[in-house]
């Protein structure tokens, strides 16, 4: 597998508290199987979660150092998971958030509980301007979860669904299981990942395919989950 979707950048948001933890992380995500990881951490305007790009990069590097000294075989990538914001192309031009490895893709999120009125409009801007939102964990928001439709809205503008597999095992409830289950058997999600934030947190990959198997029925589709889409988004290259 191959985890778009991360928090182990230490010192900078809710996830990894040390380079300690980042690295006993990463032996944990090697142990698994995993081979390459995007770094996304939280970036929400006017709270503490709003380091710039500059001190992502010299984290990382120290990261990356580390990385070498353990001997540890993943490859890294930047960028961020950005709470859905009216001025997010300006803080894009202001370096002050990241696309995925400075491609066209963006990761985003919205609120939990309370749906974001404007939304739409924004993640249209977004496209509009020439960028590839991609919603991080669609199922875990309450108000997707009571009316599943309001997902095609996104969908209809371009944005791409990332679905947080940790949520077929029931880590965010039944609700979020269950409309993960849903998106994933409508083919309306492009990609999988983990969303992993501390050490103490488990990948659980030893059944993954055979469970995405038995719920999609498609070896390709489950393969553009895991592997296919995390290699086109990457490198900038569009999902059709």
């Amino acid at each position: 597998m191959k985890d778009l979707h991360s928090h182990i950048l230490m010192e900078i948001d809710d996830g990894a508290r040390s380079l300690d933890e980042s690295i006993e992380i990463l032996k944990k995500a090697q142990k698994e199987g995993i081979t390459e990881i995007v770094l996304t951490p939280h970036y929400i305007k006017d709270t503490l979660y709003n380091a710039n790009n500059r001190k992502k990069k010299t984290l990382m590097n120290k990261l990356l150092t580390r990385i070498q000294d353990e001997k540890i075989n993943i490859k890294l990538y930047l960028g961020n998971e950005v709470f859905l914001d009216k001025d997010i192309i300006a803080l894009i031009r202001d370096k002050k958030i990241m696309t995925i490895n400075n491609t066209r893709y963006i990761l985003v999120e919205l609120p939990m509980t309370n749906e974001l009125i404007n939304a739409l409009d924004i993640m249209f801007e977004l496209v509009r301007h020439g960028y590839i939102p991609i919603l991080a964990h669609p199922e875990r928001y309450t108000y997707i979860q009571k009316d599943i439709k309001k997902i095609d809205r996104f969908l209809e503008v371009g944005v791409l669904l990332q679905g947080n597999y940790l949520s077929l095992y029931g880590k965010y409830g039944r609700n979020a299981a269950k409309t993960l289950k849903k998106l994933l058997q409508a083919h309306k999600i492009h990609i999988l990942a983990s969303d992993i934030h501390r050490s103490n947190h488990d990948y659980h990959l030893e059944r993954i395919d055979k469970n995405l198997l038995s719920i999609v029925k498609d070896k390709k589709y489950v393969n553009e989950l895991l592997v296919l889409n995390f290699d086109k988004i990457v490198n900038g290259i569009k999902i059709e």
